[in-house]
């Protein structure tokens, strides 16, 4: 036990943090065994990406895993938490091209296997960063099984999975409609692709029918895509174009004819009807292309400069051919008009580049197989999303997936398994290198330049980490199916869903039973946080500034599953506020030790006989009972700011505010009832270590090292009992003597605020009239005179049935079950209260007239500014307001014998 001069003042996250983790580390206390019988419960990090340092975003999603993870602990289950990042292939590569560039290197000078060299010195550097920022946050996630995606074992089951979703049919190579960017030169996912209004034109363009006068108005944003319209199409109950379908009009700038076909996808309401096809560069265009059995011509190179063949306009890029088709298409009258025109753009999240819809030769991977099972472990509740809404996202994607687009033309990544036969032009998808080809057997074979997207390993993260594809790891058998995968509702579809599709596919079970969604940390404002605004808030500053239960206490308050939440500095404080009183609670406690008491104590533990505690003391039992019951529902419903919520106020308000002044006598006073103390202690010793223990997962630096300070105590607080298993202190739940107290105490809270509205002084005394139909509300106040003298300064305390003896100007509160009053005499001297009363009338009264004059002088009213002449207003409104109160309190003491 410490001695209290040996206890700080203070608890000081900078001495106390790194410390503490690094016995945590040493003594193993993270490690995950599968070699138990204990229930196991699993989560799996969500991946950071090598790219850089952690946001606030990493620190609230890891926070809410670390409270479930040391929570489970705390209950007994044998967890693990699944620590790695993620290779991040488009976000990395761009990254290390850009800090080539500052060297004046490009990555086509280093050669792919120096390029490779150089991604792999920027993941060992920043894998170590991230994970030592992980660390400072306080998480305990199992380091010594840290993974990433891109390690041997991982790399051995993206190539099984590869090799047998291509076996199954499942993964096929072919021309699909993808997004590309120019400028990274790749594919991307949807994800990858953020959509941003931008000011643009809309132009109308004429389309003469062949071998007619009329002609068709097509609408564009886009006008040098005409160059590859294949059709054009309208409504099929479009009474406008009815006689025109099948008819043909001439392409403007060329020398094709297209014909004018029906298709239901077409608006009627939208610009005038008519929708001009060009499938290769438009994936709504490219869907109706392929319903219709129509060409698709694609007029990009991979730069997005015009291709060879389309004369004048080949070689231009897609700007400059625009500004030449319109200028051609003036010229020639068929621009019909030009407005502006503001709509939504898909730009590459890299590089800001509009990407570039276009058909391309691509592997997929076919999804209507993996969606239908994915969608029914949903539907039927095997695996539920908190909040509930967001099940809907998770089925509207499914139901609406598209075959996945998984290669991207990148160095750094998983290289696709698969050779390509310079002889026959096929392709030998292997699980190791093939010496020839399996169609014609040359051994001109050339693995294919192309990597896989980084969602096809990240999908695999549940059991590629535990050992999958060896059915027969220990830690795969024990650790999966996972428990919880917390993650934002950003990639509900690009990740959520492909982990179920392909967990229940080559697994037979859903990676995980729930899908717990946090939601997005914004800036005071409720803006999102960002680079280009400045507004971003490094977790680490906090850290160092205040500690990291005080960030963690912080991004925990008021945040509920799924709602975004604006941080606030001021709430960093309240964190630090919270654990100053929580230390200044405890060394309250220490300075009233009892050192015999030391030996009698079991860790966690109560075991004292009822007889010999307090009123008091049954109440905080009580109140902490029903503290854990209620914190322990949130927890298992994911409600974690209700958790801490809870928490705070049992032991802020209840504990340290009302306890502990409840309890003073009995502990100042050296010569009273010894058993009595030694309970209280006791009670006091325990109350601290469950609240504490409840405490641990949300802000466990501090609570660990005032756990080693108590008299009594575990080896750590990570494996200390949670309170809610002890059924003695279930049995302490008392709703009788809570509402005792409950009125108690509001009696009191009623009382001081009299007493600072009247300015008394803290020793003067006043007594309380307690007005209550209930006798046993009358007897409690009775019985309960010492207390209401120590902590509320009442001197007598006479209680009746009704206000029989009640005086018109007492001084009044009210309380769960009846009524209190206080003689105003008791409050305040009456010649002196009248005096200054008097006093402060005629000071409101000359300000009223001074600010009724400025109002009645029109050179004020006309000159002045409006907000001066308001603000005047408000002070005339005001000041009437006060007057009639003091008038009212003067007619009050006036009414006084």
């Amino acid at each position: 036990m410490a001695r209290i001069d040996n206890i700080p003042r203070n608890f000081d996250p900078s001495a106390a943090e790194e410390r503490l983790y690094q016995l945590w580390e040493d003594k193993g206390y993270f490690t995950a065994r599968p070699d138990t019988d204990l229930k196991p419960y699993t989560i799996m990090m969500p991946p950071p990406n090598v790219t850089g340092q952690l946001h606030m975003g990493h620190a609230l999603n890891n926070t809410l895993q670390d409270i479930l993870i040391r929570w489970r602990r705390m209950t007994g289950d044998n967890v693990h938490w699944q620590a790695g990042t993620d290779h991040a292939a488009i976000a990395t590569e761009a990254r290390i091209v850009s800090a080539l560039a500052e060297e004046g290197i490009t990555k086509e000078a280093l050669g792919r296997e120096g390029f490779l060299e150089r991604a792999w010195e920027w993941t060992e550097y920043y894998n170590s960063r991230i994970t030592s920022q992980l660390k400072r946050l306080g998480t305990s996630c199992d380091w010594s099984r840290l993974r990433f995606t891109m390690d041997e074992g991982l790399n051995q089951a993206v190539t099984e999975v590869f090799n047998r979703l291509y076996e199954e049919g499942l993964i096929y190579r072919g021309e699909r409609m993808i997004n590309w960017c120019p400028s990274c030169m790749t594919t991307l996912s949807d994800i990858e692709v953020v959509h941003e209004d931008q000011d643009s034109k809309l132009w109308n363009i004429r389309y003469p029918l062949d071998g007619g006068s009329a002609h068709l108005t097509i609408a564009t944003t886009r006008p040098e895509t005409m160059l590859a319209d294949v059709a054009v199409a309208v409504h099929p109950d479009d009474e406008r174009y009815r006689d025109l379908i099948g008819k043909h009009v001439l392409l403007p700038l060329t020398d094709r004819t297209i014909p004018i076909i029906t298709d239901d996808y077409v608006d009627m309401e939208f610009g005038t009807g008519a929708l001009k096809i060009t499938p290769a560069h438009d994936p709504n265009d490219f869907e109706i292309g392929e319903r219709h059995g129509l060409p698709s011509i694609d007029m990009l190179n991979d730069d997005a400069t015009v291709a060879e063949g389309f004369g004048r306009y080949s070689g231009l890029s897609r700007e400059e051919a625009r500004k030449q088709v319109v200028s051609d298409l003036r010229e020639g009258d068929y621009l019909l008009s030009e407005e502006p025109h503001s709509h939504s753009v898909g730009t590459c999240q890299r590089c800001g580049t509009s990407i570039e819809p276009r058909i391309s030769l691509q592997w997929f991977v076919a999804m209507d197989t993996l969606a239908g099972p994915a969608l029914d472990v949903v539907q039927d509740g095997a695996v539920k999303f908190v909040p509930g809404r967001f099940a809907k996202s998770y089925i509207n994607w499914v139901e609406n997936t598209r075959d996945w687009c998984i290669s991207r033309q990148l160095w750094w990544g998983h290289r696709i398994p698969a050779w390509h036969c310079s002889d026959c032009h096929e392709f030998t998808v292997s699980r190791t290198v093939p010496d020839s080809c399996s169609s014609c057997g040359s051994s001109d074979i050339e693995q294919d330049p192309d990597t896989l997207d980084t969602w096809f390993s990240s999908t695999l993260w549940p059991f590629s980490t535990l050992g999958w594809p060896n059915e027969d790891d220990p830690f795969l058998k024990t650790f999966y199916p996972t428990d919880v995968l917390v993650t934002g509702y950003d990639i509900i579809g690009f990740w959520v869903a492909r982990m179920i599709e392909q967990g229940l596919h080559l697994t037979g079970k859903a990676p995980f039973h729930t899908v717990f969604i946090n939601g997005i940390v914004r800036d005071d404002q409720g803006r999102k946080m960002s680079k280009s605004l400045g507004n971003g808030i490094d977790p680490l500053e906090i850290i160092d500034e205040a500690g990291a239960d005080s960030l963690r206490y912080a991004l925990l308050t008021g945040t509920t599953a799924g709602n975004d939440q604006r941080f606030q500095q001021d709430i960093v404080d309240n964190g630090r506020g919270f654990i100053n009183k929580v230390w200044n609670a405890f060394r309250f406690v220490m300075m009233n030790w009892d050192e015999s008491l030391t030996g009698t104590l079991q860790a966690d533990k109560l075991e004292l006989k009822p007889e010999s505690l307090s009123d008091e003391d049954n109440w905080i039992l009580s109140r902490l009972a029903k503290a854990v019951s209620e914190v322990e529902k949130n927890l298992e419903r994911y409600e974690l700011g209700l958790a801490l919520e809870r928490m705070y106020g049992f032991i802020w308000n209840e504990f340290c505010d009302w306890y502990l002044e409840m309890v003073k006598p009995r502990l100042f006073d050296k010569d009273g009832d010894a058993e009595k103390r030694q309970a209280t202690l006791s009670v006091l010793h325990y109350v601290l270590s469950a609240s504490l223990r409840m405490l641990h997962p949300f802000m466990p630096f501090f609570t660990e090292e005032l756990y080693q300070l108590l008299p009594v105590h575990g080896e750590t607080i990570m494996f200390a009992e949670w309170p809610a298993a002890d059924d003695e202190l279930a049995a302490r739940k008392n709703d009788a003597q809570d509402l005792k107290y409950e009125r108690l105490i509001e009696a009191v809270r009623g009382i001081r605020q009299i007493r600072l509205t009247y300015n008394v002084k803290p020793q003067a005394r006043v007594s309380l009239r307690v007005v209550s139909d209930q006798s046993e509300v009358r007897d409690m106040f009775l019985q309960s005179g010492a207390w209401l003298e120590r902590l509320a300064g009442v001197s007598e305390v006479i209680a009746a049935p009704d206000k029989e003896d009640v005086g018109s100007s007492d001084a009044q509160l009210a309380f769960p079950g009846g009524e209190a009053y206080i003689p105003l005499a008791d409050l305040v001297d009456l010649d002196q209260e009248r005096a200054r009363l008097e006093s402060e009338l005629s000071e409101l009264e000359g300000i009223l007239e001074k600010a009724e004059k400025m109002l009645a002088n029109e050179n004020f009213t006309g000159k002045a500014p409006e907000q001066v002449v308001e603000k005047e207003r408000r002070r005339v409104t005001d000041t009437r307001q006060q007057i009639d109160t003091v008038k009212e309190r003067i007619e009050t003491l006036a009414s006084i014998d």
